[in-house]
Formats: structure tokens, C-alpha cells, sequence
């Protein structure tokens, strides 16, 4: 099953709400932490440190998923639906940049 921005931010919203509801606000920690996921992040790209079979630790595919985690904790700790965002900023770079190619234009795989 594919995963979606949606899902993904229902996910940690359900997940935080069970285990640790006292941290579903807590932005400035998430900030602080997708600041500390950044940096790792440089510094795996800086050593080109890729995935290899599956073993995911301390690589750049590690850090892009935690600094994506970070970035869905603080949108939910607004109540931001980062699909409809993501969508509305398109629009503006469109127009912005006279891009003709729409986010609706591209086809789901589904031939997995």
C-alpha cells in the first residue's frame, strides 16, 4: 500500500494521540529536532552515505525520512493539511514560473 502525505500525518497523529498525547503540541521540540535532522542530513550527503540491502542507518535516505517525520509533527501540531498546501503552493508556482505541468497530470503506478 502506497503511502500519502495524508496517511502519513493521520499516522503520527493517531500514533501521538495513544502513546504520547501530552506531545501533540510540542512544536518548538519538533522544530529543534527537524534542525538537528538537517544537519545529519548535510553531513550524510556529504559523505555520500546511500542505502545499501535494506540497511538504512545513518544514510541520507535515513535523514530525509526523519526530517520528513519532523516536518508532518509540526504541521499536525498546527493542524495543517500539507496535501492541500503542497497543492495551493503549486498553483502559485505555476503561475510564478509559468510551469504548464499540473500535480493531477501524473498518473499513480499501479502496475506495481
Amino acid at each position: 500500500m502506497d503511502l500519502t502525505i495524508k496517511k502519513m500525518q493521520r499516522y503520527l497523529k493517531e500514533k501521538y494521540k495513544k502513546a504520547k498525547p501530552e506531545d501533540m503540541k510540542n512544536t518548538k521540540r519538533y522544530f529543534l529536532k527537524l534542525i538537528e535532522e538537517v544537519g545529519e542530513l548535510a553531513e550524510a550527503i556529504r559523505k555520500e552515505q546511500r542505502m545499501e540491502e535494506n540497511n538504512i542507518k545513518g544514510t541520507i535516505e535515513e535523514e530525509l525520512s526523519d526530517v520528513l517525520y519532523y516536518i508532518l509533527m509540526i504541521a499536525n501540531t498546527y493542524d495543517i493539511d500539507l496535501d492541500t498546501c503542497f497543492r495551493l503552493k503549486e498553483e502559485l508556482n505555476s503561475v510564478r514560473y509559468g510551469f504548464t505541468l499540473k500535480i493531477d497530470d501524473i498518473q499513480e503506478d499501479d502496475a506495481k
